[in-house]
C-alpha cells in the first residue's frame, strides 16, 4: 500500500545544512576528513529518524564546488574545463556517496533497518529570470586582474574584484521554480528510505522554447530549493542548521536576545528591521517563512549540537504560522 495513503502514514522531515558541515574552513579537505565528519553528522541525523520521522537531507556545497573550480582552472592545459552545472553535480554524486556510506554504516550500527540513496536532482530556474540580468554570486578560486581580464575576453565571464584578494567569477542566483523529479524523491520516502536530494540547491537547468532541458552556470540557494522540495513532499518538519542554537533579536548587540518561536508576521517585521543579513540568516528566514506560509507547518532552526534538544521542543527556535502561535 503506498504509505501516503495509509492510516499509519509516518511524518516526514527534511533536513538543510551548509557544505562546511563536511568541509571546514580549518581543514585540508582531505577525503579521509571529509568522511570522519560525515560520520560525526550522521550522529544527529539519526536523531531524526529515532524520532519517527522518514527522512530527507539536503547538503550544501559551497567549499566543495570552489575546490572543483580550482582543481579545473590548475588543470586548464591538460583538461578541458567543466561548466559549473557539472560542477555542482559532481559534488552532488561525492558528498552523496559519502553521507550515504556513512549513514548506512550508522543505520547498521543501530540496527536500523533503512535503505539509503542518493537522488541527482535537477532543479528548473527561469531562463528570463532578472538574476540572470545581474549576476553577483562569486563563485571558484581568485585570479589576478591579467587572467580575469583574459577570462572575460575569452570566456565571456562576469568577473569582479573582491577586497584586494583577486578577482573571482560572479554567476546569478536565481530562484528554484521546482524540483524536476521530486515525484521520485516522494515514492522513496513514501517507501521507508533515507533520501539526499538537492544538493548544493540542485542542479541549475532551464527549459527552452522547444522543451528540452539544459543546465545553466548558476548557483541556486539550497535553502529555497530545501524549502520548496519539503512542500513538494509535504513534509511535516522542515529544519534548517546553522551555526548558532537559536535565531537571536539583536545578534550580537548588547540587548541580544535569543527567540524559542518567531511567528511568521514577527520574522518579516524582523527582516524590515534588517535583523538578518542576506549572506547568512537571511535565506534561512525567508525559505522558512515561504514554507510555512503555504504549507501551515512549523520550520526548526538550530546548530547540530542542540538538535536533539531542539527536536524535543527543549531548544533551537520554531518559525510557526501565526494562527498557531495564537493557538
Amino acid at each position: 500500500m503506498n504509505r501516503d495513503n495509509s492510516a499509519d502514514r509516518r511524518k516526514v522531515a527534511l533536513i538543510a545544512f551548509g557544505g562546511n558541515a563536511l568541509l571546514r574552513p580549518q581543514d585540508h579537505g582531505t577525503q579521509e576528513e571529509q568522511f570522519t565528519l560525515a560520520w560525526k553528522a550522521t550522529r544527529w541525523l539519526v536523531e531524526i529518524i529515532h524520532r519517527g520521522f522518514e527522512l530527507v537531507i539536503v547538503h550544501g556545497n559551497g567549499p566543495q564546488v570552489g575546490n572543483i573550480m580550482i582543481q579545473v582552472e590548475e588543470a586548464i592545459t591538460k583538461i578541458p574545463p567543466q561548466t559549473l552545472d557539472v560542477c555542482v553535480a559532481q559534488t552532488m554524486g561525492s558528498m552523496g556517496f559519502m553521507l550515504q556510506n556513512q549513514l548506512r554504516n550508522r543505520l547498521n550500527e543501530e540496527q536500523i533497518s533503512k535503505p539509503v540513496v542518493t537522488v541527482l536532482s535537477e532543479v528548473e530556474v527561469a531562463r528570463d529570470d532578472p538574476a540572470f540580468d545581474n549576476p553577483s554570486k562569486p563563485v571558484g578560486p581568485y585570479f589576478t586582474a591579467y587572467r580575469a581580464n583574459a577570462l572575460m575576453q575569452e570566456q565571456g565571464w562576469q568577473m569582479v574584484e573582491d577586497a584586494g584578494r583577486g578577482w573571482r567569477k560572479v554567476v546569478p542566483s536565481p530562484p528554484p521554480r521546482r524540483v524536476l523529479d521530486a515525484h521520485v524523491v516522494k515514492h522513496l520516502v513514501e517507501h521507508g528510505a533515507v533520501v539526499i536530494a538537492a544538493g548544493g540547491g540542485g542542479i541549475p537547468v532551464y527549459q527552452d522554447v522547444g522543451g528540452y532541458f539544459r543546465g545553466v552556470e548558476a548557483v541556486i540557494d539550497k535553502d529555497y530549493t530545501a524549502a520548496l522540495l519539503a512542500k513538494e513532499l509535504d513534509a511535516d518538519l522542515f529544519i534548517i542548521l546553522t551555526q548558532v542554537p537559536q535565531v537571536a533579536e539583536n545578534f550580537g548587540r548588547p540587548n541580544q536576545r535569543w527567540l524559542r518561536e518567531i511567528t511568521v508576521a514577527k520574522a518579516k517585521e524582523m527582516l524590515e528591521q534588517h535583523q538578518f543579513p542576506p549572506g547568512s540568516m537571511g535565506p534561512k528566514i525567508r525559505a522558512a517563512i515561504q514554507f510555512v506560509e503555504e504549507t501551515g507547518k512549523e520550520v526548526l532552526i538550530t546548530d547540530a549540537e542542540h538538535l536533539k534538544e531542539a527536536l524535543a521542543r527543549q531548544g533551537g527556535t520554531y518559525i510557526v504560522a501565526d494562527k498557531q502561535a495564537a493557538e
